[in-house]
């Protein structure tokens, strides 16, 4: 991928220290999905495996910010989107799975069905929900083929599930880290 692509695309996701609370630093993808969705998109394409997209049935995304990416990718090949969806959120029966967070317990829920399922998410933080996206989907009767987010926070997580890992855009391995730092521009 394109550094100076990627590095545009950074300069886009804005920090805010301290939220959603303490010593969390949030980093907000709103202002980069507004001005440069396209470019993130075919991005996104780039992390499939081409030898894989014939394998795929469709894409999972991980309620709610999962489903702009597993829509997307979804259109651009031709294939199906999974909701994963939040507790409470669909009528029964459904599959349910119980995860933690950062900010405490969770639960995933999905209907039944069968296929081959690239899950996509907008960031992978601790791994608690797309570990829990994966164990559902397979409890529900699908086939996890791989992963893939928009960012890794790999300071938290060292994500792996039956082998596969996240594939992202970007990987930050600190807290406050930024990965294409924009010069400033000479002052003369």
């Amino acid at each position: 991928m394109d550094p100076k692509i990627l590095a545009r695309l950074e300069s886009h996701i804005a920090l805010t220290q301290d939220f959603p609370e303490p010593p969390v630093l949030f980093r907000d993808i709103s202002p980069l999905l507004t001005r440069e969705f396209r470019s993130v998109v075919d991005c996104m394409v780039q992390l499939i495996p081409q030898d894989m997209v014939s394998k795929i049935d469709a894409f999972g995304g991980i309620d709610a910010r999962g489903y702009i990416f597993s829509g997307a990718l979804a259109g651009h090949f031709n294939k199906g989107v999974l909701m994963i969806r939040k507790k409470g959120k669909l009528p029964p029966p459904v599959f349910q799975e119980d995860y933690m967070t950062e900010y405490g317990p969770r639960t995933l829920e999905l209907k039944a069905g069968e296929g081959k399922v690239f899950l996509l998410d907008d960031v992978l933080a601790t791994g608690g929900s797309m570990r829990a996206a994966a164990n559902l989907c397979t409890k529900a009767g699908y086939s996890v083929q791989g992963f893939a987010t928009l960012m890794d926070l790999n300071f938290l997580n060292d994500f792996e599930w039956k082998g596969m890992k996240n594939t992202s855009l970007f990987a930050y391995e600190r807290p406050d880290q930024i990965l294409y730092p924009v010069p400033k521009p000479d002052v003369a």
